[in-house]
Formats: C-alpha cells, sequence, structure tokens
C-alpha cells in the first residue's frame, strides 16, 4: 500500500542507530528538520547526520529545505555522491503565494532536487486551486513535483493531487497518536481514495504516486507510516 516510509530523523533518539537497525522492506526518506523548518533538530551537527544516513542502502530518498540548498553548497554533491534522491522542499506555514510566485519556487526547487516539494496554507479554496494549477503545469514542463495543502481546507489536494501530477502522497497509520498535521488522511482511506479518483486519459500518468509514511522517535518501522 505504501512505497516509502519517511524517517523524521529530529524527532528520532538516535537517528543513526535507528537506521542502522532497520530491517523493514520499504525504502526510506530521511528528513531532519530543525525548528526553523518545523522540526526539532539542533543546527549544529544536522546536515552532516543527514549525509550520515544517506549512506544506509535503504535510505532511497533525502528531504533536504529549499533555503538549505540555496545557502550551503555542497550538501546537495554530498548527498547524491551516496547514491540518493533529492527532494527539496519549500513551506510556507501562514499563506498561499500567488501562482507565479510559486511557479518560481518549484522552478528553484526543481534546479538543486530530483523532486520539487512545496506545502502552503491555505486561506481559501483559491489557495488550493493555485496548488494543483502550478503542479500541473509544472508536471506538463517535465519536473518531478509533489504539491501539499496544508491543513483541514486544503485535505482534498492530497486525494486529487495525483490527478495533477502530484508525485508523493504522506498519510498517517490509522493507530499513529503522533503529532501530524491538520489535513492529514489516514493511510488506508488515503489509498482508497486516491485508487477511487485515478483518471486515465490525462496527459501524464496518474498512476504510481508513491505514499510517504512518516517516522517519529522510534526506529523506523518495519510497517509503512505515512504523513
Amino acid at each position: 500500500m505504501a512505497d516509502l516510509v519517511e524517517f523524521r530523523m529530529d524527532k528520532a533518539t538516535d537517528p543513526i542507530d535507528q537506521l542502522a537497525a532497520y530491517d523493514g522492506e520499504l525504502p526510506i526518506l530521511a528528513t531532519n528538520r530543525n525548528r526553523w523548518f518545523g522540526g526539532t533538530a539542533d543546527d549544529d551537527g544536522r546536515l552532516d547526520t543527514l549525509v550520515a544516513a544517506s549512506r544506509f542502502d535503504d535510505v532511497a530518498l533525502v528531504d533536504l529545505e529549499l533555503e538549505t540548498a540555496r545557502g550551503t553548497s555542497w550538501i546537495v554533491d554530498d548527498l547524491r555522491a551516496n547514491d540518493v534522491d533529492v527532494v527539496v522542499s519549500h513551506h510556507d506555514f501562514e499563506s498561499t503565494p500567488d501562482a507565479e510566485v510559486l511557479a518560481a519556487i518549484v522552478a528553484e526547487c526543481a534546479e538543486y532536487g530530483d523532486v520539487a516539494k512545496v506545502a502552503t496554507y491555505p486561506d481559501d479554496l483559491s489557495d488550493t486551486l493555485t496548488v494543483l494549477e502550478v503542479v500541473r503545469a509544472a508536471t506538463a514542463a517535465g519536473r518531478s513535483v509533489a504539491g501539499i495543502a496544508m491543513g483541514e481546507l486544503g485535505s482534498h489536494v492530497r486525494v486529487i493531487g495525483h490527478v495533477y501530477g502530484s508525485t508523493l502522497g504522506y498519510a498517517p497509520l490509522v493507530d499513529d497518536d503522533a503529532d501530524y498535521a491538520p489535513g492529514q488522511i489516514p493511510l488506508r482511506q488515503l489509498a482508497a481514495l486516491i485508487e477511487s479518483t485515478r483518471v486515465g486519459d490525462v496527459a501524464f500518468d496518474a498512476g504510481d504516486v508513491p505514499a510517504v509514511l512518516d517516522g517519529t522517535d522510534a526506529a523506523p518501522p518495519e510497517r509503512p507510516r505515512s504523513d
């Protein structure tokens, strides 16, 4: 049902040891956020720890903030040297930029990363349409992009984003009591909704949308968690 498990290293007690002990079947998307980007990791050594994580065979992707990729020239090259794909992400926890600005952000994320991920907070339904349209246009232009509208108002974007080309979907397990963002839909429910909204005649393949499961302060799970 899920294709990846996201391991939030910043919420783990000993992330490198926990990666070494991982014996699950799903590949890992490693994320290590500091508080400026909604996480808890200390700035000191955060990126070195992320690079260390990328050396594990189970780690297939690493999430890196656009601001970090832009300001730290060595990090993307070091991650790619360990044969992982880089998801370059941008989060706006307060608003949704207009379409032109958001499209420019996606383009910059794509310059640095293999997948451009944008997550914004919608104030009204027109903002969710902006996210979907920017994802559609970026996909049509040949970019690999993931678009998320946060909060309850944006929850439907998590369901139909794949129709417009969004390449990652995040969802928690229904029995996961971790503190996830409002608007997230439990994994089985999201998977069923995505399956029921597949569109066969769109210009791009809306079929294979990886479901990403979130990590907590436990070791990466043996079964998928999603965001």
